[in-house]
């Protein structure tokens, strides 16, 4: 297959972009900077791009919500941004954990608007982190446990069935949840790259079922066919992609973020790009993001 072009959309030296999510009502990409605590709205067909510094150590990950706000990861905290005045109010905490030693990471909303997110050791060794799933509630519910680096959390359309990465352990799981939902009742090895030390970061679901992964230093993103088989890969002009969300008009736009951290002099000078955020057209056909029902 051809190679698609793969265009920067917005020239910005995020140390740890993440979390590109596309909000279908105001025709915009979120995205946000998690060391640089930064929430980003990129309008593409203008290219106006508007930054809200944010509190904290760690700007972790970001949700629509059904009432047009947004769901932010703080630290250890979980808070709602009004989009256009930044103001924001307290939500919900985790409980248990326990900053620095870990703070909140990759999330994502299933298909009936509940977030489930993940912990991660702020030391990259150990499994300090776990999974939680958040109600409309404010109900935090903990569901897996001995997590290094959670990320890489994506649903099937149908929500039956869920993806969830351990970036540090190399391996991406397929989560079977029961009829509500809200319980994890299957669990099986996806992708396994202990072997290789690929590092499977960001992802998310086309319409086809088929799974989108981003590869932190691995400079490209892998779609997955649903049995797993690897049907498609495209390289990208950074070493450190993060995540990856389907977006525009028709969702046929890949939108990817990017990050400078961990590259050396030498590589930063020989990746101007890198901590830009990037688009790629024709990759295939994505969905609506699923909005938290609050």
């Amino acid at each position: 297959m051809t190679q698609p072009k793969v265009e920067c959309v917005q020239k910005v030296a995020a140390q740890l972009g993440e979390t590109p999510l596309w909000d279908a009502r105001r025709n915009c990409l979120w995205w946000i900077d998690i060391e640089q605590p930064t929430l980003w709205r990129l309008d593409p067909a203008s290219g106006e791009a508007v930054a809200q510094e944010q509190p904290g150590t760690y700007f972790g990950s970001l949700a629509l919500t059904r009432s047009d706000g947004l769901l932010a990861a703080r630290d250890l905290d979980l808070v709602l941004i009004d989009p256009q005045s930044g103001e924001a109010r307290s939500f919900a905490t985790i409980p248990g954990e326990q900053m620095p030693a870990t703070r909140l990471n990759d999330g994502r909303v299933d298909t009936r608007g509940r977030l489930w997110i993940g912990t991660m050791d702020n030391g990259l060794s150990q499994g300090l982190g776990a999974l939680y799933r958040v109600d409309p509630d404010g109900t935090v519910t903990r569901m897996l446990d001995d997590v290094i680096v959670s990320n890489g959390i994506a649903f099937d359309p149908d929500g039956r069935h869920m993806y969830f990465t351990d970036t540090r352990r190399y391996i991406t799981w397929r989560l079977a949840l029961d009829e509500a939902g809200e319980t994890i009742v299957g669990r099986e090895v996806f992708a396994d790259y202990s072997a290789s030390g690929d590092r499977p970061d960001g992802a998310c679901v086309d319409a086809d079922g088929c799974l989108w992964q981003a590869f932190f230093a691995g400079g490209r993103v892998v779609r997955y066919a649903p049995d797993g088989r690897i049907d498609r890969e495209i390289a990208l002009p950074v070493t450190n992609p993060t995540c990856l969300c389907f977006g525009g008009s028709d969702f046929r736009t890949l939108y990817v973020t990017s990050a400078f951290k961990f590259l050396s002099p030498d590589q930063l000078d020989a990746e101007p790009l890198a901590g830009s955020v990037f688009a790629i057209e024709g990759a295939g056909q994505g969905v609506p993001e699923n909005r938290f029902a609050l």
